[in-house]
């Protein structure tokens, strides 16, 4: 990273205005209802959780969003572009992907699978094959 010299006073104020009010970054940690675009889709973005850590995450989604009548969730996992499994000769090059194992886990979960209706790749302009839509059961 090149480190700026001569900042100007505008650009200064614009950093700490940013700081104070960052209006594009959310908590991953909070799994509150955050809005969406679509009334009824519950959203969480998966990148940079570990397998099991991201298993653990999606059983709570899943499980908070059929209490609270959500209709679908949208979970972005990224198309595991950066994933580091090349060159581990002993992990699964597609089932140690986000994409790849998160249906597999809700799948082989009685519980999760008996709430979800079906699992697809998200439209394009959802993710596309970067993310994954889980449509819940009405129970």
């Amino acid at each position: 990273m090149i480190k700026k010299k001569n900042i100007s006073k505008e650009d200064i104020d614009i950093w700490e205005n940013y700081l104070k009010n960052p209006k594009d970054l959310f908590d991953k940690d909070n799994l509150q209802q955050q809005k969406t675009s679509i009334k009824g889709r519950f959203k969480f973005d998966l990148h940079g959780f570990p397998l099991q850590e991201a298993n653990s995450r999606v059983r709570k989604i899943i499980l908070s969003c059929v209490q609270n009548h959500y209709q679908e969730i949208l979970l972005i996992t990224g198309k595991g572009i950066h994933s580091n499994t090349d060159s581990d000769i002993y992990a699964s090059k597609d089932l140690s992907k986000l994409r790849f194992s998160v249906p597999d886990f809700i799948n082989t979960d009685k519980e999760l699978s008996d709430c979800v209706s079906s699992i697809s790749v998200a439209k394009k302009a959802d993710g596309g094959e970067g993310a994954i839509l889980i449509k819940l059961k009405k129970l």
